[in-house]
């Protein structure tokens, strides 16, 4: 069992995101801003992560589920008086602490990692990470001894001129020994300007009483940016989304714009995968190798086998096989699954359907509740007319079925192993196997019609 838990705290609204979501579920990377920390703390070696919630409580449990253990702080009095929130839950806890706040999405697990394995090191009862920025302005300053050792956390309005010009300032995530901390926390009060409990004046505490308070800080002070606004979301989506791009540029992948391609976090791609741009790969879409995706695509949770052509799609919750080409102008819904060597071509849409290896769907079809066999050619502007107004049905295309053009297939209904539908046919019964279907009108022409008219 591993010596580290975390605490994330995640209980405020976040009033100036302006949302009836709480601020700690609007999503990044294409997960909520709250996960990204666990996700973070997990890599770091927390194997137990507890969340204390608030506002939306309920919301927030829902959406991370059985990643954590939650307690409640009911109101909303500092960040000290949110951890205290955990204390029940720690008695029999005998390690080190992680307080981390679930609004600070770009933290990396590496860094948090160091921040744990620097504090068991130091063998402190607290290790403080910080950063340092060319304009602290409004940061909490870290005031150091000559050993490197913490003495105190000075607030902004609290500051002289000599500390004010200290550009070390506090991130907000600590590690504490637990009994430390939580003896600390029994001697913070909230006389102060905004009659709240402040973490930070357990810092102060233990380092008055000869307690070894330390500090470790951050390579990059972005991975300690919180989000309070709309606009700092979007500012931390596009550094999380450019790590993102050079991580899989790293591992083979040609990422052709960088300003124009959005790939989540959770994404994966082969190597020698091209993107181009206007392209977004979300969920847990995972893509081959040697592909050619976009541009003007867009893939949600969805597999794509290896040399596949995927330009101007929207795709979500399918599977393309190896060697598929797909496009330009294609919608693949839900529950689709294209097997090996198919080809959709251009303003056709697949729904709930089964394609079977090598058939074709070149154009101006609508393919909805099928199951084709191998082998298929669909003539353009064939529709599966799958819904009685009632009750969806399902056809059903033997292996090296020909659907001529134009034609109606009317479920349910079978078309049989090498079958062929006439073109303009619309087919209510089944067609059995080497068979032709005709379902239309015989022709006649009139001569002489256009003068008489």
């Amino acid at each position: 069992m591993s010596d580290l838990l975390a605490v994330i705290l995640a209980a405020g609204k976040g009033t100036r995101m302006k949302s009836a979501l709480p601020k700690v579920l609007h999503t990044i990377g294409g997960k909520p801003m709250v996960e990204q920390v666990l996700n973070a703390a997990h890599i770091a070696g927390a194997n137990r992560k507890v969340v204390v919630v608030g506002f939306g409580a309920q919301s927030v449990e829902a959406a991370i589920g059985d990643q954590a253990e939650y307690v409640v702080q009911e109101e909303q009095l500092g960040t000290g008086h949110a951890v205290m929130q955990a204390s029940s839950l720690l008695q029999d806890f005998d390690g080190t602490v992680m307080v981390l706040c679930g609004d600070t999405p770009l933290l990396r697990g590496e860094t948090l990692a160091k921040l744990f394995a620097e504090h068991q090191a130091a063998k402190a009862s607290a290790t403080v990470l910080t950063a340092c920025m060319e304009n602290p302005t409004g940061y909490g300053r870290v005031i150091r001894d000559n050993s490197g050792q913490v003495l105190k956390i000075v607030e902004q309005k609290d500051a002289n001129s000599h500390e004010l010009a200290v550009n070390e300032v506090n991130t907000g995530i600590y590690c504490f020994d637990r009994v430390a901390l939580f003896d600390a926390l029994r001697s913070i009060n909230c006389n102060n300007m905004q009659g709240e409990y402040y973490l930070t004046d357990v810092i102060g505490i233990l380092a008055q009483g000869q307690s070894k308070v330390w500090a470790v800080q951050v390579d990059d002070y972005q991975e300690t940016l919180g989000i309070n606004s709309r606009l700092q979301l979007a500012e931390a989506e596009k550094i999380l989304r450019k790590r993102k791009l050079i991580s899989l540029m790293d591992q083979g992948v040609t990422i052709m714009d960088m300003d124009s391609t959005f790939i989540d976090d959770a994404v994966s791609i082969g190597s020698d995968t091209v993107i181009y741009p206007f392209t977004w790969l979300e969920g847990s879409t995972s893509i081959g190798k040697g592909c050619e995706i976009g541009p003007n695509s867009r893939i949600q949770n969805s597999s794509v086998g290896d040399s596949a052509t995927l330009h101007f799609i929207y795709a979500h919750d399918c599977q393309i096989g190896n060697d598929v080409t797909v496009g330009p102008y294609v919608h693949l819904r839900p529950n689709t699954v294209l097997a090996d060597g198919v080809k959709v071509g251009n303003f056709v849409e697949v729904k709930n359907s089964q394609v079977g290896a090598g058939s074709k769907i070149p154009h101006l079809s609508y393919i909805g509740d099928t199951d084709m066999g191998a082998k298929i050619n669909i003539g353009c502007g064939t529709i599966t007319v799958n819904y009685d107004g009632k009750k969806k049905h399902r056809t059903t295309l033997e292996d090296g079925v020909f659907i001529g053009c134009n034609s109606n297939l009317v479920a349910p209904v079978t078309v049989g192993k090498g079958a062929y539908v006439a073109a303009g046919s619309t087919i209510t019964k089944d067609v059995p196997p080497d068979a032709l279907g005709v379902a239309r009108a015989r022709q006649n022409n009139i001569d002489g019609w256009v003068n008489k008219r």
